[in-house]
């Protein structure tokens, strides 16, 4: 303990735990590390991976939002829906598809700055306004698709989640997009050193004068922005839209980013940190797959491992605290 705390080791703990998982893994499976494969992990990632990194700059400043994974139903369908309406007044679903996009970018824009407000105005805690959301997207996306998939899109929007750029899966790249972007945005912004500022002492950043509704909306809809974009990465792979869409997802995002070392309390994150939060999970998943480990232990490995990496975090945090 001694060691690691007077040792630069303990910053590089996840990255360690994640190379001996990789090497576990391949000495039980030399099938796993190939390039293929790799592609394979970071696609599927990349459908939670981008909505992680909202996530993260919510955590980050004290704020939590449980609503992204039935938010992703909603704004796919929102899309279909808004394509299908537009075909009855002779807009192809070519043309429709994109105007279907714009509404479900914007409302997701509209969705977090709801909860930010219902946080604001009223005090309710996020936790509580999120799950709240979360069942009220759920039904209203079952109400907008009637219960049934939409299958409305054209054929080229198959490109955009099954699509490929010199063999990279185009969900691939906008996971790495999205992950310089955030990272830009917290490591070198303004915007960035306030959500820290508001997450680890709200009133010190008030008194710093922090304009802090305008951090916590901005907080808040970074993960709902991200989560419309996940809608249109999952609805382009399927080709269709579906209230069912997005199930679980909040937990393996929020898991991701407490793995990259949040604090749920706020005040601390690193972007990188989550990255590896989502490649931890995703290498978890798809190397119990490979070596065909029952369905029902998955999850018992997976929920051990990550109280495992998470209990590792928070010994090192508070070490790293109290040196």
């Amino acid at each position: 303990m001694n060691f690691l705390k007077k040792s630069n080791i303990s910053n590089y703990i996840l990255e360690i735990v994640l190379v001996c998982l990789i090497i576990t893994i391949t000495s039980l499976t030399p099938g796993f590390f190939t390039r293929s494969n790799i592609l394979n992990v970071l696609r599927n990632a990349s459908l939670t991976g981008v909505i992680a990194f909202g996530m993260t700059i919510t955590i980050i400043s004290g704020q939590i939002d449980l609503s992204v994974g039935s938010a992703v139903a909603l704004y796919c369908v929102v899309a279909a829906r808004v394509t299908q309406v537009l075909q009855t007044y002779g807009i192809p679903n070519t043309q429709g598809i994109i105007y279907g996009i714009i509404a479900s970018l914007a409302l997701s824009i509209v969705a977090g700055s709801f909860m930010a407000f219902m946080h604001i105005k009223f005090g309710i805690p996020t936790f509580i306004i999120s799950l709240a959301c979360l069942n009220m997207f759920y039904g209203l996306a079952a109400i907008l698709s009637r219960g049934f998939p939409i299958t409305v899109f054209p054929s080229w929007y198959n490109e955009i989640g099954a699509g490929r750029f010199h063999g990279i899966p185009h969900p691939a790249i906008v996971l790495v997009i999205v992950f310089i972007i955030v990272f830009i945005i917290m490591k070198f912004t303004r915007i960035g050193r306030e959500a820290y500022a508001v997450g680890g002492n709200e009133e010190a950043a008030r008194l710093c004068g922090i304009n802090i509704p305008k951090v916590k909306v901005a907080c808040m809809i970074a993960p709902q922005f991200l989560a419309a974009i996940s809608s249109i990465l999952v609805s382009s792979q399927v080709m269709s839209a579906s209230s069912q869409f997005g199930r679980g997802y909040e937990m393996t995002v929020i898991s991701s980013v407490i793995i990259g070392g949040a604090s749920l309390f706020g005040g601390i994150g690193k972007v990188w940190g989550t990255f590896l939060g989502i490649i931890f999970l995703a290498i978890i998943s798809n190397g119990m797959t490979i070596l065909n480990i029952n369905e029902f232990v998955q999850y018992v490995v997976r929920g051990g491992l990550i109280l495992i990496a998470v209990a590792v975090n928070t010994i090192v945090v508070n070490m790293q605290r109290g040196a």
